[in-house]
């Protein structure tokens, strides 16, 4: 969730890597991870968070 609404400071990520390395393909999941925390924010604070969840639910739709 560090990076849904910004990113914070660089040192922060690279102490994190250190403490628990990402997983391979975590950048492709990181969305997925997110769709949680917006569908959140829609019901909780109205629309303006729409446009994210349905492109998250793009992505990971079958075509």
């Amino acid at each position: 969730m560090t990076e849904l609404f910004g990113r914070l400071p660089y040192p922060f990520y690279g102490a994190y890597q250190e403490a628990a390395p990402l997983q391979p393909g975590y950048r492709d999941r990181r969305d997925l991870y997110n769709l949680y925390h917006l569908l959140n924010h829609l019901n909780l604070f109205g629309e303006d968070y729409l446009p994210a969840v349905q492109r998250i639910l793009r992505k990971y739709s079958p075509a």
